[in-house]
């Protein structure tokens, strides 16, 4: 799930964050644990939280805040530390369509009120993860949550639940009624965002993009690039490139296409710039053939 923004409902984002906290915990001490070390940490919430529950707050004030208290500290580590400790919530709006803006943060209890407390088991959230992405094994769903020892959870769910076996042994789990398409169903081209959950959630990716595509991909810059699916499985990169009145979407194969795939790309791609920049006069679908 990643410590990032997720747009939720008021009883998801109590409940999913209870859960989700030691992942929390775990990724601040591994990325700042020596910056904030000797700080008294319930002193350093308590202030944070005071600070934006006062008015919210961008993250540079409330490093700032946090340095008048602790000037020999990292800025950043202080107020990454608040965003562990306190959960927040980005208030809107953060920015109009196409517009950049400043993120203000408040705290989830001032921005809800009356917050009701966590009632989601560990158990109904491993239920809700294969109802979206199963069939997945153990360590899938552990790849997408953060949380470890989920093993023990399938096997308590496991009278509720239905197995298979993927191509390399690995036991599969999904939910009874959960929809199963015949392999042969068609699978229209699709354009994923960066850091897309279809490609997150799994622990063995290979059920999209083959090990080689994915270093292919990743080696070529150091962020995550959006992507393109062909018949379900990644093909490829794409950005949108604008200029005054025109928009272009670029599409990067990563293998060359069939002229029907092609076709169905650039339909695909049509209607997604068309989205996109619907403000501008003009918009334009470019692939390159020379694939990567």
């Amino acid at each position: 799930m990643r410590s990032t923004i997720h747009l939720v409902s008021a009883r998801d984002a109590v409940d999913l964050r209870a859960l989700i906290q030691p992942v929390i915990d775990r990724s601040l001490k591994g990325q700042f644990g020596r910056r904030l070390e000797g700080l008294d940490m319930d002193e350093l919430a308590t202030i944070g939280r005071a600070y934006v529950e006062s008015q919210p707050r961008t993250f540079t004030a409330l490093g700032d805040h946090l340095l008048g208290r602790w000037p020999d500290r990292d800025r950043l580590a202080l107020g990454l530390a608040i965003r562990a400790a306190v959960p927040l919530v980005q208030v809107p709006p953060r920015a109009l369509w196409g517009r950049s803006g400043q993120s203000l943060h408040t705290s989830l209890e001032t921005w809800l009120g009356d917050v009701p407390p966590p009632s989601l088991t560990i158990d109904a959230l491993v239920a809700r993860y294969l109802g979206a992405f199963g069939p997945a094994s153990v360590m899938d769903a552990q790849a997408w949550c953060g949380l470890t020892k989920l093993a023990e959870v399938f096997e308590r769910l496991r009278p509720q639940l239905v197995t298979f076996r993927d191509e390399a042994g690995r036991e599969l789990f999904d939910l009874p009624e959960a929809p199963r398409p015949d392999p042969d169903t068609p699978a229209p081209p699709r354009l994923l965002y960066d850091y897309d959950n279809v490609l997150l959630s799994h622990a063995d990716r290979t059920r999209i993009i083959t090990k080689e595509e994915a270093w292919s991909i990743a080696s070529r810059t150091q962020e995550s690039i959006s992507t393109f699916t062909i018949d379900g499985f990644v093909a490829g990169g794409w950005r949108i490139r604008r200029e005054r009145d025109r928009a272009t979407l670029l599409v990067k194969p990563l293998r060359p296409l069939a002229p029907d795939d092609e076709s169905r790309l650039a339909e695909e791609g049509r209607a997604l710039i068309a989205f996109w920049a619907d403000d501008v006069a003009t918009h334009d679908v470019h692939i390159d053939l020379a694939a990567w």
